[in-house]
């Protein structure tokens, strides 16, 4: 009764939004459909030479492949974008030059042929086996099973599998067409000539460098005439396609004090006792986030901390808390065996990979166990009868291994449970093992121990972060705009900023700065700022592993970059370097001109050098480094031939000839050499065939509206 007496009290209110409300519902339908001011609908994620991509199936599908997937999400949307932008481009290509798949194909690519071959590269990722990259036919054969007999009723598997299709189609259509365009690719008689010449001719040249730190920085003066000179001759490397920003930010590193530290040791101390009192010890590692590794280990194989102190403690004592690394410990010594050193067995694999499959091998290995015992069968020739793996014809026998050779399931039974003569049966990925323990090898009879831990990394408490992050607001409030930034940091000895060139609007990863949420919004705050901006948001960036605040970071805008040649302003802190380099070697290059090798040696104290056997195709020379301009320079010259100032990347150099062998007349070996540059530029085609095809593209990218 309150509530529709206030109602009534202020009744204008309630017909003011039901006003706002029937507004919304008129602009909602004269805006369906409608260009947005980014080009394309409301929902409108790309477009594609025309082809809209929606957001709604561009999510709907982000979530059937990557849903369960535990990527990181900007990672994975990137993987989406581009499958999508492919997938549209492919499809046309394939079109318009008579490329498609055919039913039959389809299936083949998803289950395999009647020789289990053909397999699309998208099944052998998913179904394959990681250890030993066999794929999962009985799986594969269920599914197919399922989808002909329409008995696949599951909705998400449904759209797993629909999407999954579209991705086969996608890589054989491309596929076909890299076979079509390598198909096309001819290789003349003068381009494998030059080829062979680039490859196999060789020369020795003796060089002089001078280093561009002989000059110092201060010792050159560039003007904006250089800068815009540098632009232009370097303008297909500058030019942007879209607009870009560059930000600078301060990195505030969040760390733990002597109080957090003492804390955690304090806190894992009083745990210590605790342990060694508890009566069950895989419950009390399960509750307080510690591990039980059931492997035994020698004492070389276990930290200095533990090595030298456990081995003298009797089962269930506690050691600690130590420090390892960035965190403390405390450890329970479970239990201490003299192993083996290394054991024999035998076994007979049946393969399984789902429960049913399992079950059925359990009870097959049941009856060969009975079979065996009772002495009506051998061990060895049940396992040539039933044995799926390699070693069936050898009886099953595996002969000696060592800790850490099999699969942990197994290993942890011949090694740690298994005696010698009896039989046991044990669960890996590859199936079920029916397991013998043949031999024993004991060389050094040194003890090992299973060991449990506590750990705790040593991180910041609370209180530390919410004091860091004090002072960082602080630090924004007093420092508004781009200048007053720099003041602060240059003031400031502990402080340093950090510049990123050229952000684009749908970037994710900042340099410097963990790729994901925050470094998304440290881009999506620069596309919406102005120069000299200084963000009010503090981002905060998470330690990946303890999941603590461990760094604040402020940013400002430095600058917006149009599409074409950037601003001289904006990219002037980025090719500075650069460009003063440049005036060095120039400076040097007049310097050295009119001296000879040993007199450039003497005056910058450098040595004369030699490069044997430099072919021109090098992109690497030994003491050199990668200097294209003093290959090419070399090759110029004639056997003694001195060459002048040549301005390199890391410094001007002065070249002799000593020796350039002959590559006269014709190699026989032609015919041989088109093939194999014919082969190296058809392995390209691949991965540069759809890049030009992107790049000739018209796609607009809207994924900055929606994340």
């Amino acid at each position: 009764m309150a509530l529709i007496s206030q109602i009534r009290k202020n009744s204008w209110i309630l017909v003011v939004m039901i006003a706002l409300g029937l507004g919304g519902f008129i602009l909602m339908d004269m805006t369906a459909g409608q260009q947005s001011l980014f080009g394309g609908s409301q929902f409108t994620v790309g477009n594609v030479e025309g082809e809209k991509l929606d957001w709604n199936k561009f999510s709907q599908v982000d979530q059937v492949i990557y849903g369960n997937s535990g990527a990181e999400v900007y990672s994975r949307r990137e993987n989406l974008w581009n499958f999508f932008v492919e997938d549209i481009l492919i499809s046309r290509e394939s079109e318009g030059n008579g490329l498609g798949i055919g039913k039959p194909e389809l299936l083949d690519l998803q289950f395999g042929d009647n020789n289990m071959q053909n397999i699309s590269p998208v099944i052998q990722a998913r179904f394959g086996d990681p250890m030993t990259g066999m794929i999962n036919m009985q799986l594969l054969s269920q599914y197919k099973a399922s989808i002909q007999n329409n008995t696949l009723t599951d909705p998400g598997i449904r759209s797993f599998w629909a999407q999954q299709e579209k991705e086969i189609i996608k890589d054989r259509l491309q596929t076909k067409l890299t076979f079509m365009v390598e198909k096309g690719m001819y290789t003349p008689s003068w381009m494998a000539e030059m080829s062979n010449r680039d490859l196999n001719q060789r020369m020795d040249f003796a060089y002089v460098k001078v280093p561009l730190d002989e000059l110092d920085n201060t010792e050159v003066s560039v003007s904006d005439s250089d800068f815009k000179a540098y632009l232009q001759e370097n303008k297909a490397v500058y030019t942007i396609k879209e607009e870009r920003r560059s930000i600078a930010y301060v990195n505030f590193p969040v760390v733990p004090t002597a109080a957090d530290s003492a804390a955690i040791r304090g806190r894992l101390a009083e745990l210590a006792a605790e342990f060694e009192s508890a009566e069950n010890d895989s419950l009390f590692l399960l509750n307080n986030l510690g591990t039980l590794d059931p492997v035994f280990y020698k004492k070389d194989e276990l930290g200095v901390a533990l090595a030298d102190n456990l081995f003298d403690l009797p089962a269930g004592s506690v050691y600690g808390p130590y420090r390892e690394g960035n965190a403390y410990k405390i450890a329970k010594l479970l239990d201490k065996q003299v192993l083996p050193d290394s054991v024999k067995s035998r076994h007979i694999l049946i393969r399984a990979s789902t429960p049913v499959e399992f079950e059925s091998a359990e009870k097959l290995l049941d009856s060969l166990t009975v079979l065996i015992e009772r002495g009506v069968e051998s061990f060895d020739s049940l396992a040539a009868k039933f044995g799926t793996d390699g070693t069936a014809q050898l009886g099953g026998d595996l002969g000696y291994v060592t800790q850490g050779m099999m699969v942990q399931p197994f290993n942890d039974l011949i090694f740690q449970e298994a005696v010698p003569g009896k039989l046991y049966q044990v669960n890996t990925q590859f199936g079920r093992h029916l397991v013998e323990v043949t031999g024993r090898r004991f060389i050094d009879n040194e003890p090992s121990v299973r060991v449990g831990i506590v750990s705790q990394s040593i991180v910041p408490s609370d209180e530390t972060q919410n004091a860091a992050y004090d002072k960082v607001l602080a630090f924004v409030g007093q420092n508004r705009d781009l200048a007053a930034l720099q003041a602060a940091v240059d003031n400031d000895p502990g402080l340093s900023l950090e510049n990123v060139f050229g952000l684009r609007e749908n970037d994710f990863e900042v340099d410097g700065l963990d790729a994901g949420g925050s470094s998304r919004n440290i881009v999506r705050w620069a596309f919406g700022a102005s120069e000299g901006d200084v963000s009010a948001e503090i981002y905060s960036f998470q330690d990946p592993v303890d999941f603590y605040d461990n760094r604040y970071v402020v940013v400002a805008l430095v600058d917006v970059q149009s599409s074409g040649l950037p601003d001289l302003a904006g990219i002037r802190a980025e090719i500075e370097p650069l460009v003063i380099n440049k005036k060095k070697a120039e400076l040097l290059a007049e310097k050295i001109a009119g001296m000879d090798m040993a007199g450039i040696a003497s005056a910058y104290n450098v040595a004369v050098d030699t490069a044997f056997s430099v072919a021109f195709s090098q992109s690497f020379v030994s003491g050199i480094g990668s200097e294209p301009k003093v290959v090419a320079t070399a090759f110029s010259l004639s056997n003694g031939q001195t060459s002048g100032a040549v301005v390199g990347d890391s410094g001007v150099f002065k070249l002799m000839m000593i020796n350039k062998t002959s590559m006269d007349g014709v190699d026989p070996n032609i015919p041989q050499i088109r093939q194999q540059v014919s082969a190296l530029n058809r392995g390209q085609v691949y991965s540069g065939l759809i890049e030009g095809i992107k790049r000739s593209a018209k796609i607009k990218d809207y994924r900055f509206k929606f994340y």
